[in-house]
């Protein structure tokens, strides 16, 4: 059996924890470094001991050393961070698991670049559920045009920084392209006061945040005489780390060239 070397962004988050907990748990893969930044008060400790589990592997701010070994490097941060990450990637090889939300355009697009050197799954959500959501949802879009309006629902925890989330704002993208409408043009993402009527090629977005809600997204498509809804609710981190790890294996046989988890669910 060939053994991944895998490398964690963010290790001592919330996301990076997981992740600690379900590649010691993986019997295809090791962790190969444990990243943080430079004030991170973990830093040199054993990154095993975040989860009870001593590795051997301390927690380093050194990226390029750390990464020295590493197949894969699996980050879900933020766009900064996680771009100093590709370009030091993109130099050393390693291949990357992007789940970071918030990247501009011209970001996506230097994403995109290093792509043309290394292979990258980047993809706002990697739950296998979510992206059979973003399925149905082009099936839904397909079968019912333009004779429903749409609405995309989102809930996160509190500490989460941008809005709407990159989940919801992919199933926009994924309806809106169905239905041969630009989304940067038909979106709405907030109504306040005397808005006047609905405009029946818009797609709305509503955001909730509060509490310690992992993710919750509904598309909503509502016609005259009946609704239809199709919605996922994450109630574990685990989901997104446990697709993680299986991007991770789908990268191992490619070279180069820029994914999503549709790719590696084969749901092209």
């Amino acid at each position: 059996m060939t053994i991944l070397n895998i490398a964690v962004a963010g290790s001592t988050g919330r996301m990076g924890r997981v992740l600690l907990e379900m590649i010691a748990e993986a019997p295809d893969m090791q962790l190969s470094a444990a990243l943080e930044q430079k004030e991170n008060p973990f830093l040199t400790k054993d990154a095993g001991e975040l989860i009870g589990a001593p590795c051997g592997i301390p927690i380093s701010s050194d990226i390029a050393a750390a990464l020295s070994g590493s197949d894969v490097l699996i980050d879900f941060t933020r766009p900064a961070g996680t771009l100093a990450h590709l370009a030091i990637c993109r130099a050393a090889g390693v291949k990357m698991v992007i789940g970071t939300t918030g990247f501009s355009a011209d970001e996506k697009e230097v994403l995109k670049a290093a792509s043309a050197d290394i292979a990258i799954v980047f993809a706002p959500n990697m739950s296998v559920g979510v992206n059979i959501m973003f399925k149905l949802l082009e099936v839904a879009a397909s079968t019912l045009h333009n004779e429903y309006d749409i609405e995309i629902v989102e809930a996160h925890h509190r500490h989460k920084v941008d809005a709407p989330s990159g989940t919801a704002l992919r199933m926009g993208e994924i309806i809106a392209q169905t239905l041969n409408r630009d989304l940067a043009k038909v979106a709405v993402y907030g109504r306040e006061g005397v808005t006047g009527e609905r405009a029946a090629e818009t797609i709305g977005f509503a955001t909730i945040r509060g509490g310690d809600i992992v993710g919750d997204h509904t598309a909503i498509f509502a016609g005259t005489g009946e609704r239809i809804e199709v919605t996922h609710k994450a109630s574990s981190r685990k989901t997104f780390a446990m697709g993680a790890l299986r991007a991770a294996r789908f990268l191992a046989t490619q070279q180069n060239g820029l994914f999503d988890m549709q790719d590696v669910l084969g749901l092209r």
